[in-house]
């Protein structure tokens, strides 16, 4: 089976489906009962999620991302030029293995949290256009102001959601609603 043919992108998704493919040889299933299910196998939800298109411009909810490493990953497999909101209560975030992710991938960061100090310290010599917002509506209007046919809007905050919200949950829904309300 190609890597082109598995409903899971990202390298890292690549590895967690081959290791998957391996477990399943232990229990003899059929190879096209196997293929069928990488191809067409659903994510969970606020990972990784696709939202919707707005004129050529993605949105991606990765709210799940509560973390440096796995907001890293979702850059990581990001192809296109991204519009990154990132922020919410640090957790004593060291931002530095995300600099050259960011440098070679990101165009712009939204801020979204109370405090946006440590992500402005941190990213601010790398990436031109850094824009504070505290409200999910707010976050998703200015990525699309500042967006572009063919970029992705991915919010992966590496941060808790405390903030502002009761949970990543609420702060990825609130997200999918202000982009179907674009």
């Amino acid at each position: 089976m190609s890597i082109e043919a598995l409903a899971l992108k990202s390298q890292h998704n690549h590895y967690s489906s081959m290791a998957a493919s391996v477990v399943t040889r232990l229990f003899d299933l059929s190879s096209e009962t196997v293929r069928q299910s990488l191809s067409d196998f659903q994510g969970v939800e606020h990972r990784l999620e696709s939202v919707a298109k707005v004129h050529g411009i993605e949105f991606i909810n990765d709210s799940k991302a509560t973390n440096v490493n796995a907001a890293w990953f979702a850059l990581e497999s990001m192809n296109h030029p991204v519009i990154w909101i990132a922020g919410g209560q640090d957790k004593g975030n060291n931002y530095d293995d995300l600099l050259p992710m960011v440098k070679e991938k990101v165009k712009a960061i939204i801020c979204l949290g109370v405090n946006n100090k440590k992500l402005h310290k941190a990213f601010a010599d790398v990436v031109d256009k850094i824009v504070d917002t505290t409200t999910a509506a707010e976050a998703v209007a200015e990525a699309y102001k500042l967006g572009n046919p063919g970029d992705v809007v991915l919010m992966s905050p590496a941060c808790a959601s405390f903030d502002l919200f009761k949970n990543f949950e609420e702060r990825g829904n609130q997200f999918k609603r202000a982009v179907f309300d674009l």
